[in-house]
């Protein structure tokens, strides 16, 4: 991102448009984001009418554009917001539409975590788009959960990438949540916590203080690296959670290959992923009275879709329904980001109701 997009430079792109600020090119749209640690996805699509009983399947997509972190937490305020109005922007023009075609934006972020960050977010967003256009902003959790069930909020997802995360909600519109809190407050079974703890066990074999394993040449030849003491001073000249959670292919390899190191390293964060659901299914009681009722369990995230050689999804999985049978596992057919504006569209229809 440059410094042309600040200072409202970049809605510059309507004063082209035909018919300026008055109308779009293409109708009415809903905007889906997904914000992330890693990335930043913003997706148009057209919108429908309350009254419509679903979104076509496949969605009609307008336009997609992808940025990166936009995580307050990781980037700060300013360039999370930077990103974020960057993404809006560039869907607009390239669908040939502008803000006053919008009739809803929903934004699902990395570290919205309380209704502070919620109403800060929201009156940052008033101030762009015009009054008409309602704005609804969740954590990234939620768009993943929608994305699963096409925009239905019951059961529960969860997101295990760069971070990790369980999020549910019961038909009656209870919610709970577990993890989530970012790496220093322990997140182990996400990306970043499976490469840490490789990187430290690579450590510790190099001190003597733990047993040798495959990680170490493994993750060396991985960075270009030519001895463990390296490690040091790649690990801090950029610490950001994206670049240690890139490893975990690394780690999984290894324990393929049959390192116990990388093995229990890999175990221990099914382990953790596996306890986060269940804190998340026993508080909402979405097994029902006698632990057997089924519930959608959507599962996101690289670390539970890009390894499936070792099968930590189904590891998973395996762990949850010993005690709760009726888990049942959702991959989904479309992005967060579509989640997004499914939600968008859904709290629509649910605002027509009332």
């Amino acid at each position: 991102m440059t410094k042309k997009h600040r200072n409202g430079e970049i809605w510059e792109f309507e004063r082209e448009m035909s018919g300026g600020a008055e109308g779009g090119g293409v109708g009415d749209v809903i905007l889906g984001i997904d914000g992330g640690t890693t990335s930043t996805i913003c997706v148009c699509v057209p919108f429908l009418p309350p009254q419509s009983l679903q979104f076509p399947d496949p969605i009609s997509l307008l336009a997609r554009v992808e940025a990166g972190c936009s995580n307050h937490n990781s980037v700060g305020e300013t360039a999370a917001r930077e990103t974020l109005e960057q993404v809006m922007a560039e869907a607009l023009s390239k669908s040939c539409s502008n803000r006053s075609a919008v009739r809803a934006v929903c934004l699902s972020l990395s570290g919205v975590n309380h209704p502070t960050d919620q109403q800060r977010i929201l009156n940052w967003l008033r101030d762009i788009f015009p009054s008409h256009v309602k704005l609804y902003v969740r954590n990234d959790a939620v768009a993943a959960l929608a994305s699963g069930t096409m925009g239905r909020l019951r059961g529960c997802v969860l997101i295990a990438g760069t971070g990790t995360i369980a999020y549910g909600f019961t038909d009656d519109g209870r919610e709970a949540r577990a993890a989530g809190a970012g790496p220093i407050l322990g997140d182990w079974g996400s990306g970043y916590g499976i490469s840490a703890q490789a990187l430290t066990a690579v450590m510790r074999a190099h001190d003597g203080r733990g047993p040798q394993t495959k990680l170490t040449n493994s993750i060396l030849h991985t960075l270009g690296l030519s001895s463990a003491d390296e490690l040091i001073g790649w690990t801090y000249a950029d610490p950001t959670w994206a670049r240690i959670a890139a490893l975990v292919p690394v780690v999984v390899s290894c324990a393929e290959a049959g390192d116990e190191v990388a093995n229990n390293i890999v175990q221990h964060s099914v382990k953790e992923l596996a306890l986060s659901v269940t804190a998340v299914v026993q508080r909402l009681r979405l097994c029902g009275s006698d632990g057997k009722a089924s519930f959608p369990l959507v599962m996101v995230g690289g670390v539970l879709e890009g390894n499936k050689g070792w099968g930590i999804a189904q590891e998973v999985v395996n762990c949850i329904s010993k005690d709760y049978p009726g888990v049942v596992p959702i991959w989904p057919k479309v992005e967060p980001a579509i989640g997004a504006a499914l939600l968008a569209w859904n709290f629509l229809k649910d605002s027509h109701k009332e």
